[in-house]
């Protein structure tokens, strides 16, 4: 699939604790549980990849090293390969399906905020346009319309939003789409929500104070405020992997081949 932005950067937060489903949270992070035999954020990055969004910066925190661990031998795993262990340890690659990915992997503190993560990769953004996601959630999001959108718009923030219930973060929407506020989860269902997939300037990070800055109450109720945010609505499937009946009903999906976020070669 072809695109003009494809060397895009795309960050992903994948730093927290995943405290309501410690059943797996505990021995690996919550970005590394599975649906199917591959990690979640196998699955988000294959969205951004399908769209031609191969440039990851991932913010590593609660068990990190588990990341850098999938990465390093991730090459190995995706290959068909011999081992000859008569020749000196010879190893012979014979076909490989990996990814065209480039993936950087950024230690981002144990206990830093989500705007905090945001602002210690800053370096690695420069000083370009860039996407946002976390590192939990599985949606069908056209990726390429969400950037074509947020360069037509001209503002700093561009969220993606939809209509599901009110267990996610609400937005007050102008008639133009403009976001007025920008609500953390409040109480009550039929709002535009927050679907977590972002396109950004990198002058958002001006509204990040330091590591206990807070992206979504801090920064965004901010950048919202202060007339900078566009909501692109859309419907469509969105699902976050909160609890173990989250991850279950995700792998239902998946294994039943009727996958809503499923695309191309995954």
């Amino acid at each position: 699939m072809v695109n003009v932005d494809r060397d895009m950067k795309v960050v992903i937060l994948a730093g927290g604790f995943g405290t309501k489903i410690s059943e797996e949270s505990q021995f690996k992070p919550k970005p590394m549980i599975e649906i199917g035999d591959k990690p979640i954020l196998w699955h988000i990055m294959k969205t951004y990849s399908y769209y031609g969004f191969n440039d990851f910066i991932i913010c590593l925190g609660h068990k990190g090293y588990y990341i850098k661990e999938f990465f390093s031998h991730y090459f190995l795993h995706e290959s068909d390969v011999t081992f000859d262990f008569s020749k000196e340890n010879e190893m012979v690659i014979h076909r490989s399906v990996s990814d065209p990915w480039r993936v950087t992997l950024v230690d981002t503190g144990k206990t830093t905020m989500t705007g905090g993560r945001l602002k210690r990769i800053e370096k690695y953004i420069g000083n370009k346009t860039f996407m946002l996601t976390y590192g939990d959630g599985v949606a069908d999001i056209n990726i390429q319309n969400l950037v074509n959108y947020h360069r037509s718009n001209g503002n700093m923030c561009t969220v993606t939003s939809i209509q599901p219930s009110g267990r996610f973060g609400a937005l007050d929407l102008d008639s133009d789409n403009a976001v007025k506020d920008f609500s953390e989860k409040p109480k009550g269902d039929g709002s535009w929500i927050n679907a977590g997939y972002f396109v950004m300037e990198p002058q958002v990070l001006r509204y990040i104070e330091d590591d206990q800055t807070n992206l979504e109450k801090d920064s965004l109720e901010k950048i919202a405020k202060d007339g900078h945010m566009m909501a692109y609505k859309r419907s469509g499937f969105l699902h976050p992997m909160d609890t173990m009946r989250d991850k279950n009903y995700l792998e239902e999906l998946w294994r039943s081949g009727k996958a809503p976020w499923k695309k191309g070669d995954m």
